[in-house]
């Protein structure tokens, strides 16, 4: 075991035995907060990276740049320092302060969309035309590219070859928080190369653009997307839950307050989406949610009774302190037919 990126993958899955009232499932977490850079994003990071260096695409001099406004960003600075390659991220304001300073404290550089693509209106559009520009100006620039790079949903096979090996390949459902979309490809790619009936859903965020198109504010980086990538294949799931940014929040101190377990807001709509479909789940079922980061870079926003507070009202941070508190409208759940 050499180096930082040897402790990247082979997270822990754990049983969730406080989480829900029903004792009737059976729900596991996969902790990918454990991962170093504290997200599932480390894997995709080493893993476009590696490749990347190993066809000849990144060399000494070559400067890595990227769009990304979360966890992928603290992912490559990680292993770019490890590396020692020069690391370009381009955010957006939706990226936290503390995101921003991981990636700063790694030796990452930082150029930043102030304003949203004026078409579309979202900052993914105007942060790809940014990094689109500084490669076309500067040759020894290559875009990491995750919305297309085949090494992201190729890192997942391993995710779930884990998942399959912890549980000894019983797994009844499978909840993935979605984005870009890598990973929930790669995990349902494995799944149905093994011939398993693991019913696969997506967990997406109201205001995100892959599943749906209405139009609200996205208020975590993270989860959700403003446009559909190639990754983002309906084929492969039996169906997708949207979650509202108040749903997020609440799961993440449900699973504090039940669980001690300290996540990040796409792990509270990992945990919000399986609550809203627990009814429609069988009993004595295996139920696996991937919680895909580290709750620590929410403690000024989620975590925060000032911002909670300043977001939604105190009436909502009231109901929040509430064990038996459940957001309205409930989260949308969409099933498609069976897949096998």
């Amino acid at each position: 075991m050499v180096g930082i990126i040897s402790a990247i993958g082979n997270t822990p899955i754990i049983q969730l035995s406080n989480l829900f009232d029903t004792t009737s499932i059976n729900f596991f977490a996969k902790l990918e907060t454990i991962n170093p850079g504290g997200s599932i994003k480390d894997r995709t990071a080493l893993k476009m990276l590696e490749n990347a260096i190993k066809n000849g695409n990144i060399k000494k001099n070559t400067t890595v740049i990227e769009s990304t406004s979360g966890n992928l960003g603290i992912g490559l600075a990680q292993v770019c320092a490890y590396y020692k390659l020069k690391l370009i991220c381009i955010v957006d304001p939706k990226a936290s302060t503390q995101n921003i300073d991981i990636i700063k404290a790694y030796g990452g550089e930082i150029d930043y969309v102030s304003e949203p693509d004026p078409k579309t209106g979202e900052f993914l559009q105007a942060r790809l035309k940014r990094v689109k520009m500084l490669c076309h100006k500067n040759p020894d620039f290559f875009w990491i590219n995750q919305y297309s790079n085949i090494d992201n949903p190729l890192a997942h096979y391993e995710t779930m070859r884990e998942i399959l090996e912890q549980l000894n390949e019983q797994v009844d459902y499978l909840f993935c928080a979605v984005s870009t979309c890598g990973t929930i490809r790669g995990c349902a790619e494995y799944i149905r190369k093994k011939n398993l009936n693991t019913q696969i859903i997506a967990v997406d965020v109201k205001g995100s653009q892959i599943f749906d198109n209405e139009q609200t504010i996205r208020r975590f980086p993270g989860m959700g997307a403003g446009v559909r990538t190639i990754h983002c294949n309906d084929e492969l799931i039996n169906g997708y839950i949207l979650v509202s940014d108040q749903d997020c929040i609440r799961c993440c101190h449900q699973l504090v307050a039940r669980e001690g377990i300290l996540a990040g807001a796409s792990s509270g709509g990992v945990v919000a989406a399986v609550e809203a479909m627990q009814n429609q789940i069988k009993s004595d079922s295996i139920c696996v949610m991937i919680l895909p980061d580290r709750g620590d870079r929410y403690l000024k926003t989620l975590y925060s009774e000032t911002w909670i507070k300043e977001n939604f009202g105190e009436e909502y941070y009231k109901k929040l302190l509430s064990q038996n508190f459940r957001g309205t409208p409930a989260p949308k759940i969409k099933l498609f037919s069976v897949k096998g």
